[in-house]
């Protein structure tokens, strides 16, 4: 069984909880408010290099 990537580092996650957290306030959990991409402009884009996922039998 391989161990789960950490998606900020690169080394294999250790659960410290800290991808959890706002990028605009590093006290507050995130709570998919989504200010972090929308901001105050009209367009903004997100890049997403891959999809993570169980696997389906």
């Amino acid at each position: 069984m391989s161990q789960k990537q950490c998606i900020l580092y690169d080394r294999p996650c250790t659960d410290c909880g800290e991808c959890d957290f706002c990028e605009l306030d590093p006290k507050k959990r995130c709570d998919n408010c989504m200010k972090c991409v929308n901001g105050d402009a009209e367009y903004r884009a997100v890049f997403i290099d891959s999809v993570e996922g169980s696997k389906e039998a």
